[in-house]
């Protein structure tokens, strides 16, 4: 396989910010998905892509969604707010990092009960990665800040200013207390401050980001985390330690930012609201010497198969606003909405793309939800027979079969509905009567009978078999039996259908019965 440059080349993009593909069934919409998310990711056009081998636009495909660049998920009418954007979820208390939340005590519940927390849905949590690297100003990889980084409150003896806070800033680390437990302190034999103990121990990583608190609502100091957790009994008091690496020493008020909520006394605790993205927001406001020039940014793609599946009023809520070009964060017109759950402000991302698909079998593009038709661009995606060009079994043109199919579709029903070329393709690999056989019994015939809803003299008319003069010609895949009352009942006023209908599932396998079909 090529190497090629893995974030955004010269040539840009030619797909839309919001983009749905739609089409009938086997047209090609999942199999696009990856073409169209390489263009975007990769930056360049479409048809580039488009002329790269298929087994490169797979291995590139996975290689961004295992990088977190790109997620996929698949809507249906269970499918909610709450695990689109947040929701608040019954967990087991059992002191994980997941049930402690930023308003906690020093005192935590016992262990087996059930608490709550607020939970970022899949597509909040995907905007607050893209936002790391949303047209910045600064370069991130040289902070040491990451989209895997977790915000922590630290409080360096109390708010204000103290002794412990000037050696903290002055040193490059951060102290904690509750030296009554010793050096090596098992964080569950203990009630008191087994938060906080178990959070700077234990959960607190190498490049996560530190919060010094100045008070209720400001901080004094932006860090990274550089060391493990040390011991260090020359100070007096507060002799836990870990090492950072400053980035940022000015108050700056963050409530509105941490969803309204008060910093409380707990001395190290993860905040859930102010994410990484939000923390160089800071920055680059604090500090615009450091933007020598724009940092490229790198663009992040959010799939949605079977967009029309779902419910997107309950979906999107607030948020179908905020997915507009216009309102994304960093345009003219740029909007942010806050959340019912956690009060946090969010904003989409100008770099989050997003990709759906919709199979117009289900549903017709014309009734589809008005405010999702508005913020989204449709590529629509027909059957392309000139792709079966020159496959032929017994003699018969496989391309030439699926058009005609479609012409009779289209006349009793509309195009919206006729059969995609994937389901012919296989025929590339076996041109022969055993695979056609299949594709007619196992997909189309189904498929036909989920169209017309069972209405078998239309299927009749699309498969030709009309024509057949009730099977004289040419074996029928659905016969049309006459009704003998007299017959059946053995009284002939008694009124029956007029006819009713058989498959023949042994005609799919006679070359005969696709002749009419041409």
């Amino acid at each position: 396989m090529s190497q090629r440059a893995p974030i955004l080349p010269t040539t840009g993009t030619d797909v839309p910010l919001n983009t749905i593909l739609y089409g009938p069934p086997g047209t090609g919409k999942t199999y696009a998905l990856p073409v169209y998310a390489l263009s975007i990711l990769e930056n360049r056009p479409l048809a580039e892509i488009e002329e790269w081998p298929r087994e490169e636009v797979l291995a590139r495909f996975e290689a961004f969604r295992s990088q977190g660049r790109l997620e996929f998920v698949t809507f249906h009418q269970s499918y909610g707010y709450e695990e689109f954007i947040e929701g608040i979820r019954p967990v087991l208390r059992d002191d994980s990092p997941d049930v402690q939340s930023d308003a906690e005590e020093e005192t935590d519940g016992p262990s087996g009960e059930i608490a709550y927390k607020i939970e970022a849905g899949i597509f909040k949590a995907f905007c607050e990665q893209a936002e790391m690297f949303d047209s910045r100003r600064v370069n991130v990889d040289q902070l040491g800040i990451s989209d895997q980084s977790s915000v922590w409150k630290v409080s360096l003896e109390g708010t204000g200013d103290n002794p412990t806070r000037r050696d903290c800033l002055d040193n490059d680390h951060i102290r904690i207390g509750w030296d009554q437990y010793g050096e090596n302190v098992e964080t569950n034999s203990v009630t008191k401050g087994k938060v906080s103990l178990n959070a700077f121990l234990n959960r607190m990583q190498a490049n996560d980001i530190v919060l010094s608190c100045h008070s209720k609502d400001e901080i004094d100091a932006i860090g990274i985390v550089t060391g493990e957790p040390e011991w260090h009994d020359e100070y007096a008091h507060y002799k836990r330690l870990r090492k950072v690496k400053w980035l940022d020493k000015t108050v700056t008020n963050i409530r509105a930012l941490n969803g309204g909520k008060k910093m409380t006394l707990s001395a190290v605790y993860q905040l859930h609201d102010i994410t990484p993205g939000i923390v160089l927001d800071i920055l680059e406001r604090n500090h615009p010497e450091w933007a020598s020039h724009p940092v490229e940014k790198r663009n992040f793609v959010f799939i949605i198969d079977e967009i029309n599946r779902g419910n997107i009023s309950k979906i999107f809520g607030e948020l179908i606003t905020l997915i507009e070009t216009s309102k994304r964060k960093g345009a003219p017109e740029a909007a942010s909405a806050t959340l019912p759950y956690s009060k946090a402000s969010f904003r989409v991302p100008g770099n989050v793309y997003l990709l759906g698909t919709m199979n117009t079998a289900d549903r017709s593009i014309a009734p589809i939800d008005t405010a999702l038709r508005r913020r989204f661009q449709f590529r629509e995606l027909l059957p392309r027979p000139e792709l079966l060009e020159g496959i032929g079994v017994e003699g018969m043109s496989v391309s030439r079969m699926l058009e005609r199919m479609n012409q009779r579709i289209a006349a009793l029903y509309d195009r919206e509905h006729t059969i995609g070329h994937s389901y012919l393709l296989p025929l590339r690999e076996s041109p022969d009567m055993a695979t056609l056989a299949h594709i007619f019994r196992e997909n189309i015939l189904p498929l036909l009978q989920e169209y017309f809803f069972d209405d078998f003299e239309k299927i009749r008319l699309v498969l030709g078999d009309s024509q057949k003069r009730d099977g004289a010609l040419a074996p029928e895949f659905v016969a049309a039996i006459s009704c003998d009352a007299g017959e059946l009942f053995g009284d002939g006023n008694v009124a029956c259908a007029e006819r009713r209908y058989e498959i023949h599932p042994e005609a799919f396998d006679d070359p005969a019965a696709y002749r009419f079909l041409l």
